[in-house]
């Protein structure tokens, strides 16, 4: 019945219906969080992280949803996935061994769960593709070549691109630092 229920709503929202997309991903996302929980047996943060960018592909990818399909295991399909790359990047924990013994030791690349939260708030400063420019070459790793066949921009025209977002992107965070702000005000 589920299976049905998200399979109508998916087919709506791709046929445009607002309403029946925010539905689908009200209904979607606990059972994602409960699978992507359970793949990467992670602290709630890098839960919600991993989440975040499961329902960023199923956005960036429902077109792909085949309708004569089950949508529960393309999009479990995608959780998975998501939440092997998730591991993969962040290297969270490696094992060293103390006096015979394996401990668990963090890693000390890792950055601040909630950096990739904030970061989002701020992409939506940006139009729609300054923000796909930045998260493509920036948190990707794409090129400028790749994100440019992608776009239908020449390599040049995404690197200015990118350099104007990086630039705005400061400017915001300096417009909502608190000491930078005091600097600003009159005294």
């Amino acid at each position: 019945m589920r299976d049905a229920k998200w399979a109508d709503l998916l087919r709506q929202a791709n046929n445009g219906h607002r309403d029946a997309y925010i539905a689908f991903l009200k209904q979607v996302a606990p059972v994602l969080r409960g699978v992507i929980q359970a793949r990467s047996g992670g602290r709630h943060e890098d839960c919600e992280d991993i989440l975040q960018n499961v329902l960023i592909a199923i956005h960036e990818k429902r077109h792909t949803w085949r309708e004569n399909e089950p949508v529960s295991a393309w999009l479990y399909a995608i959780a998975r996935y998501k939440t092997i790359d998730a591991l993969r990047k962040s290297g969270r924990n490696r094992t060293t061994a103390f006096d015979g013994e394996e401990a668990q030791v963090a890693d000390d690349n890792v950055i601040d769960p909630t950096a990739a939260r904030d970061l989002d708030v701020l992409l939506t400063r940006l139009d729609d593709t300054s923000a796909a420019i930045v998260r493509q070459i920036k948190l990707q790793g794409l090129t400028a070549e790749e994100v440019g066949a992608q776009l239908n921009m020449t390599p040049g025209a995404v690197r200015v691109a990118l350099h104007r977002a990086m630039t705005r992107l400061s400017a915001a965070v300096a417009e909502d630092d608190p000491e930078t702000a005091n600097q600003k005000a009159p005294t």
